[in-house]
């Protein structure tokens, strides 16, 4: 039986006992070193690091597959609610990597498609026209609109409704004009082709300004009009809905409307896989709401039907930008 008299160890003696373990526990501890980096039996030479020279290395994985881009007329936000779903669709319908991107304005689309960096584009008919001559992307097809859009769109030309110096089209003259982009279809090029066929030239304007920053820029150019900063304003038609939320659209009085020309146009650029582009043209034009799941697809993105499309039909607009040209309205 133990003692239980015995007393416990004291200062001293744990402190003997430690000294005594030291070496053997440093020993093992060495050799448990040894034995994992692999080091028995060799020497290294004791390298010096000199961290005043060192180099700044950035690692990135190259993202693959490919890119579709709707025109920033909207926010970013915007194209994502409207269009991601048919990016989703298109994925799953044609079994290739398309991913979305998010050009900040018109001229950095335009400049992507001429860099290989977009290869499907959801445009404008103008800035078709622009992409087909500069870089020779190719029309595939072009969608029809919901409610009274159909296969055309137009600009209309917007004033607050109690300036009461502004009250028709030739009361346009001497006042403040704000575009959405100079290559907007329904935001510049539309009104402004109207504008001319009234008589109306740029220099009558105190001002001709467009939209800042990147994306938003069809609703800048209403609450630009809307706050007073500027006179008058031009959209393309349905953009007033997007801010219902949040002004008084009463306050908004459309002064007239563009003619009407064909409606936006999906594009292939230049060198697109011939392959990749038939599967792409046949499940974008196969959509319809008729079927569950893609009436979503299509209300979401304010498209009723997708229908083939080629370069020719767009003759309207390039018509339209030549006679802009001759006028020394437009400069391409």
């Amino acid at each position: 039986m133990p003692d239980m008299k015995r007393p416990w160890p004291g200062k001293r003696d744990l402190l003997r006992l430690a000294l005594l373990l030291t070496p053997v526990l440093a020993a093992f501890g060495a050799l448990a070193l040894a034995i994992l980096t692999g080091t028995i039996g060799e020497r290294e030479e004791d390298v010096r690091v000199d961290f005043s020279r060192r180099v700044d290395v950035t690692l990135s994985e190259p993202v693959g597959g490919l890119t579709y881009a709707y025109l920033p007329q909207y926010s970013h936000s915007v194209s994502y609610e409207r269009h991601h779903r048919i990016v989703e669709f298109l994925r799953q319908a044609t079994g290739l990597p398309i991913r979305q991107v998010y050009p900040d304005t018109f001229e950095d689309h335009i400049k992507m498609v001429g860099d290989g960096a977009i290869d499907i584009s959801f445009v404008n008919p103008f800035v078709f026209s622009k992409l087909n001559e500069r870089y020779g992307a190719q029309a595939f097809a072009r969608i029809v609109g919901i409610e009274d859009e159909g296969e055309f769109f137009y600009g209309e030309i917007i004033a607050r409704a109690d300036n009461k110096a502004v009250q028709s089209l030739e009361d346009c003259r001497g006042k403040r004009w704000i575009a959405v982009d100079p290559s907007s279809a329904g935001g510049y090029l539309f009104p402004l082709g109207h504008f001319v066929e009234n008589g109306i030239r740029k220099e009558d304007f105190a001002e001709v300004a467009f939209a800042p920053g990147p994306g938003g820029k069809q609703e800048k150019v209403i609450l630009s009009v809307y706050s007073g900063k500027y006179d008058v304003g031009t959209v393309r038609n349905g953009s007033r809905a997007l801010l219902e939320d949040r002004i008084d659209l009463s306050q908004i009085r459309v002064l007239a409307q563009s003619r009407k020309y064909p409606n936006w146009v999906f594009a292939a650029r230049k060198g697109l896989s011939p392959e990749a582009l038939v599967r792409i043209k046949a499940a974008l034009t196969s959509l319809t709401p008729a079927l569950s799941g893609q009436a979503e697809i299509l209300e979401a993105a304010r498209i009723k039907a997708i229908v083939p499309a080629v370069n020719a039909d767009f003759a309207p607009v390039r018509e339209l930008m030549t006679l802009l040209e001759k006028e020394g309205e437009l400069a391409r």
